[in-house]
């Protein structure tokens, strides 16, 4: 994100987050290390197998929640996609990183026909 889209969101009262992706780090180190994959990369390709943007829909929730900028008991609506721009909307049950089998994922409301 550029920063003067940055400074646009914040001015308008939206917090952007800058953080190690959920699915990415760890694991991929243990992985270069041992060369086993972890469960996170394991979780990463499943979702994949439904989209990129339900991925990262997934993935931006648990950021959010660890970073306490969503609530865990309430729905929200996450927008993913891939480098390219958005294309997948859900509506999502946030859960932590840490409690990430407890995240729900209410309805599909958009994802591209082909991925």
């Amino acid at each position: 994100m550029d920063e003067e889209t940055r400074s646009r969101l914040k001015s308008l009262g939206v917090k952007v987050l800058t953080a190690a992706h959920a699915f990415g780090g760890t694991g991929r180190g243990v992985r270069n290390k041992v060369g086993t994959f972890q469960v996170d990369e394991i979780m990463a390709f499943t979702l994949r197998m439904l989209g990129q943007g339900v991925k990262v829909g997934v993935e931006i929730s648990y950021m959010a929640a660890d970073r306490g900028y969503v609530r865990t008991d309430e729905e929200i609506l996450t927008i993913g996609g891939t480098g390219r721009g958005s294309d997948t909307a859900m509506v999502v049950k946030p859960a932590n990183s840490h409690r990430s089998l407890e995240l729900k994922v209410k309805e599909i409301i958009a994802k591209p026909w082909n991925p």
